[in-house]
């Protein structure tokens, strides 16, 4: 199937033809893939240096922990202003703010002389990673239409590689040149390798870099759910099943440290952690293209609160290598998963705006996790009521998730074979434009 989905730049002039599924979407698809894995730094330098930068300003655990409070709520609302440039503007200008925002904000981190400047720069630093993450998403999920959910989930895997790669990296940085220079070496590799990237990027579209959604699918599935209500729920969902995922991947390095197994333990298990996303997202695109994003999102929330349970009872050294990497396995495809959703419920046109939100809302809970997870230790002097915080909000999200599978599969049996998905049809001559 051969068909122009994107609108021409100038009158008269006819946009080239863009295959979905193509050998051409793979290798966008792979650029992709490895601009997330650089600029998803932030969301990983941060969990490696709360020790050190605890012992700089000499603050307590849940004030150092707002850094990261701050760059996840500058990451989820980055997300939504990215996701309207992209929709607007196309992908490659919502990335070049990215890596102008991600080179100044590492700089002003490494160059902070309070603990409130260095809070500042992240959320910044926050900003500047949103673009790496939902609007990338959004954007691949137009790249493809048969294998849809496996090229969100890859693209989405850009987080967890750059979870894998960069906290050795930065464990190194700290520990040889300390945290200040290791900032800002991470600032001039993001603005360098990035902006390689996106210029491959840019020339493989082509003219294709602002997309016209006149000729894209129609969604898949009807819950019988206004745009906005369905929004709302699946923000919901996202808050709580982030609220849980937050304590292992923000607190694990100080945990450990906590245990005398030291911060490199935890460094090393929080990048199997990751390691171990990685095979999770991928595999959960797989499982997604086959039966839907709300049965994957259900599988992966049901798996994930049966992982937190482990931590409450075992913390052996062995025990939380093992227990970490059936977490990354286990919570993997969660936060695709709402991508997809939004992909198969929603119009086109809205998808990098709505995946944006609901971004947003996960990233608050991942926030909002990291930074009560830090209270909660702060307050009881270990990490056992944080864990069980964790469990109780992975409880709402599965019930969440619960009433929206009810709802598409009631709909589906009034709707009857109307509502399966339909092959995509070529369109006539005069509908090419």
């Amino acid at each position: 199937m051969v068909r122009p989905v994107h609108a021409p730049n100038h009158p008269g002039h006819i946009a080239d033809t863009f295959t979905p599924d193509s050998r051409q979407a793979w290798i966008r698809l792979v650029i992709a893939l490895l601009i997330g894995s650089i600029g998803g730094v932030g969301m990983w330098a941060i969990v490696v240096m709360i020790p050190a930068v605890q012992a700089e300003f000499a603050a307590t655990r849940g004030a150092v922990s707002l850094a990261f409070t701050l760059m996840m709520f500058g990451f989820g609302l980055g997300g939504v202003i990215a996701g309207k440039i992209t929709d607007r503007f196309g992908i490659v200008s919502a990335m070049a703010i990215s890596i102008a925002f991600l080179g100044i904000a590492n700089t002003l981190a490494g160059l902070s002389t309070q603990l409130w400047q260095f809070v500042a720069a992240y959320f910044l630093i926050g900003l500047g990673t949103s673009a790496t993450f939902a609007p990338l998403m959004a954007e691949a999920s137009h790249w493809f239409e048969r294998y849809r959910g496996l090229a969100v989930t890859i693209v989405a895997s850009g987080n967890y590689v750059a979870g894998t790669m960069w906290p050795p990296l930065v464990n190194g940085g700290l520990q040889t040149i300390g945290w200040r220079y290791t900032h800002i070496g991470i600032g001039l590799v993001c603005v360098s390798l990035m902006t390689i990237l996106v210029l491959v990027l840019r020339a493989q579209m082509g003219n294709d870099h602002i997309r016209d959604h006149a000729n894209a699918p129609p969604p898949r599935v009807d819950l019988k759910l206004s745009t906005n209500t369905l929004t709302v729920l699946l923000s919901i969902a996202s808050i709580s099943c982030c609220v849980a995922m937050a304590m292992p991947q923000v607190h694990i390095v100080a945990y450990c440290g906590d245990l005398g197994y030291g911060v490199a333990r935890g460094a090393e298990m929080l990048s199997l952690m990751m390691a171990c996303g990685i095979v999770s997202r991928i595999g959960s695109g797989f499982l997604a293209d086959k039966i839907g994003g709300i049965h994957t999102l259900l599988l992966g929330s049901l798996a994930q609160g049966f992982a937190l349970v482990f931590y409450l009872f075992f913390d052996s050294l062995a025990s939380l290598y093992l227990i970490s990497a059936m977490f990354g396995l286990f919570q993997g495809g969660i936060v695709p998963s709402y991508a997809i959703i939004v992909r198969e419920a929603m119009p086109a046109g809205e998808a990098a705006t709505r995946v944006g939100i609901v971004i947003f809302a996960s990233v608050f809970g991942m926030s909002f996790g990291g930074w009560v997870s830090g209270v909660i230790f702060d307050a009881t002097g270990s990490y056992a009521a944080a864990f069980a915080n964790g469990v109780a909000w992975n409880a709402v999200n599965i019930g969440i998730v619960l009433v929206l599978l009810i709802r598409s599969r009631m709909n589906s049996v009034k709707a009857g074979p109307d509502l399966q998905p339909k092959p995509p049809v070529r369109p006539s001559a005069a509908n090419t434009r």
